[in-house]
């Protein structure tokens, strides 16, 4: 287990890049619900984040300065490593090239609205993949509540000054460790626990993944039991920044897409992808902006049901 150390001092770096950021909007990709224990916004409208680095645990606040600059500050054994990969997370090396908002009104509108919008990429695998699990078929009430429950009994305190109540997710050996009963207490049937147990076991490889080209990583990433194309895809979003990523298999997203570019009021996967086929390179980056600004669907029938089966 990493030791958290007493120290506040903070190190610090102000970040400047070439087009203007929505800290939040950027950020918020990683947040998993209110409540979160790794991701806070104070009252000051800066954004808190834990993160396990390769060099340890450690908190970033981020505070927009300007239109397109930030300041930052990082506490623990991992801040230099979380400070060097915030440009990208704030999407620096997004490539944008090729992709024609003015092609659809609904993703001309959104991004005119959004110009601060990009392809963030975290650089930490696990710490996306783990909640993108613990969402598999259920609704996102029960998952963000099964990964504060998990956290806040397994996560490391956050260094520095952080809010209260603020953990770094767990290392993956502290994953392998969990007890079945504290899985049930968090509302985790053997399932996902397993995947994640699965997934915690080869970490290390997982994480290199990243290097690789994002539909490799996709595939290798798959060849674990339990993880299939929907998470996949929702990981390499978040931790490789990949702009095609789609999430196939998702609840609400075809039926978003169909309504906001065709006027659809049904839409499963496939008529999700052919409506995409247009903009592949960016397929993830404009269900992200329908999913900002597109029109929002008629609701019809049921919802999914959120289940409660924890141990108390």
């Amino acid at each position: 287990m990493f030791a958290v150390p007493a120290a506040r001092t903070a190190q610090t770096a102000n970040i400047t890049l070439e087009f203007p950021v929505d800290v939040r909007l950027m950020l918020a990709v990683h947040a998993r619900g209110p409540g979160d224990p790794a991701f806070r916004v104070d009252e000051a409208g800066a954004v808190w984040r834990t993160s396990l680095t390769p060099d340890g645990p450690a908190t970033i606040r981020v505070e927009p300065a300007s239109a397109s600059r930030v300041t930052a500050d990082a506490w623990g054994p991992g801040a230099a490593w979380l400070l060097a990969a915030l440009p990208a997370a704030l999407g620096a090396e997004d490539d944008v090239s090729g992709f024609d908002p003015a092609s659809h009104p609904v993703l001309r509108d959104t991004v005119r609205r959004h110009p601060g919008l990009r392809v963030g990429r975290s650089g930490r695998l696990m710490e996306a993949l783990i909640p993108a699990i613990l969402e598999q078929k259920v609704v996102s009430i029960e998952a963000h509540r099964a990964w504060r429950t998990l956290l806040r009994q397994h996560g490391v305190p956050a260094p520095g000054p952080a809010p209260r109540g603020m953990r770094v997710i767990p290392p993956p050996g502290k994953w392998r460790a969990i007890p079945s009963w504290d899985w049930h207490r968090a509302g985790v049937e053997g399932v996902r626990a397993q995947t994640i147990i699965r997934a915690a076991t080869v970490a290390g490889r997982l994480e290199r993944l990243l290097a690789e080209a994002p539909g490799e990583a996709s595939r290798k990433l798959r060849t674990i039991s339990g993880i299939g194309p929907w998470t996949a895809a929702e990981t390499l979003q978040r931790a490789a920044g990949d702009p095609d990523a789609v999430s196939v298999g998702d609840y609400n997203l075809p039926r978003a897409v169909g309504w906001a570019l065709a006027g659809r009021r049904e839409a499963d996967d496939a008529v999700m992808l052919e409506l995409l086929e247009p903009y592949r390179g960016h397929r993830y980056r404009v269900t992200r902006l329908v999913e900002l600004g597109g029109p929002r669907a008629p609701r019809r029938g049921p919802r999914m049901a959120v289940r409660d089966y924890r141990a108390f």
